[in-house]
């Protein structure tokens, strides 16, 4: 699993209890067991298997994980989770500057290169989304406090993000968020790339460039016909 900003400050805070080579060995475990649950799912998954792929025994994967299983899976989960928040964030940046709104022209194009950019991440980390879409086939096997860290490590703080950016927007005329910010970056996804996500089965069988063009651009112009400033 490759490293991004956000991991390297938790690599960072481990190496101030964690010896070197524990740590090596713990990383070495959470990547074979990131192939693991991306292949079997966190309730097919056993710990003799997890190990294996490590190619270590059970008794010394509990050994660096007491959670057995649950906390394997949410190391890897809050890794990869990293990982895809890291890059969603810094494409938000780039393409909506609140310090230089769009013109009314151009909010539209933009938004769209949002949602687009979005929606490629899912062939950028085809690990992680293999990951989430056991968890929401899962759900009711995976253990609530392993859902609660993977909404911290990756969604919650690019929700938060993105509200902020349409809020940016708002300031300068351009959207009306209707006093829930919150809520429109809400709608944002879920109509700009959560039916490509769906359609893609988190994609695992990609759609042709046409049609996701076609959902992504239906999906922003949904979003502002509800969201747009009446000028």
């Amino acid at each position: 699993m490759a490293g991004s900003s956000s991991n390297d400050a938790l690599v960072a805070r481990a190496r101030e209890t964690v010896s070197p080579r524990r740590l090596e060995k713990q990383m070495a475990m959470a990547s074979a067991a990131c192939t693991v649950f991306g292949r079997e799912g966190y309730a097919r998954a056993s710990v003799d298997a997890l190990a294996a792929a490590a190619a270590v025994s059970t008794r010394t994967l509990y050994n660096h994980f007491p959670g057995g299983k649950a906390q394997l899976f949410e190391t890897v989960i809050r890794w990869t989770a990293n990982q895809v928040k890291d890059a969603q964030l810094g494409r938000l940046a780039a393409l909506l500057d609140p310090a230089r709104p769009p013109r009314p022209e151009d909010l539209e194009r933009d938004l769209t290169a949002v949602a687009r950019a979005f929606v490629e991440l899912m062939a950028d980390y085809p690990d992680h989304f293999a990951l989430v879409r056991h968890i929401h086939a899962e759900a009711d096997h995976v253990p609530a406090e392993v859902l609660a860290a993977w909404q911290e490590a990756g969604p919650a703080p690019v929700g938060r993000a993105l509200a902020e950016a349409l809020t940016g927007l708002a300031s300068a005329g351009l959207l009306d968020l209707h006093g829930d910010p919150g809520l429109a970056a809400t709608h944002f996804m879920a109509l700009g790339s959560q039916p490509i996500v769906h359609l893609s089965h988190y994609g695992v069988l990609p759609l042709p460039p046409e049609r996701i063009d076609h959902l992504v651009t239906g999906g922003v112009a949904a979003f502002l016909r509800a969201y747009r400033a009446d000028r």
